[in-house]
């Protein structure tokens, strides 16, 4: 009786060991989604931001983790920290807008030029936050 306590328990604990490993390390650099092969939800920079504003609660529950298909104006557009490109798309809020950081670099972007990209958002800072986004053309 004893030995199958012994086993069951090393059992549980070799599984949670695995378990754990496979979510940390594997499962994130195996099965990264593409956003490109998602159908994204159409909105505007402005109205995104303004249903953030309006109640953040009920824009997470509509928008967070989604795949969503912005237009806008683009309002900055540098290269972060590891290199990728990120635009800030603008909206009626001179202090709010929607911060994509795109998958690819794209030198010939510019501030004013009116795009559509498709991303995932990650929810609202002082912008609403999309990661792994792509141009649409």
């Amino acid at each position: 009786m004893e030995k199958k306590v012994i086993i069951s328990s090393l059992s549980i604990i070799v599984i949670g060991i695995v378990s754990t490993w496979y979510m940390i390390f594997y499962k994130p650099t195996h099965f990264k989604r593409d956003v490109a092969d998602e159908r994204g939800i159409s909105i505007t920079a402005d109205a995104l931001v303004k249903a953030y504003q309006a109640n953040e609660q009920t824009a997470n529950v509509a928008f967070l983790d989604m795949p969503i298909q912005i237009t806008g104006q683009i309002s900055a557009t540098k290269p972060d920290q590891t290199g990728q490109t990120t635009i800030t798309l603008k909206s009626d809020d001179a202090f709010a807008g929607v911060f994509c950081t795109l998958n690819s670099t794209e030198p010939h972007l510019q501030v004013g030029q009116q795009i559509t990209v498709k991303g995932i958002c990650t929810g609202f800072l002082s912008d609403v936050v999309l990661k792994d986004a792509i141009i649409m053309k």
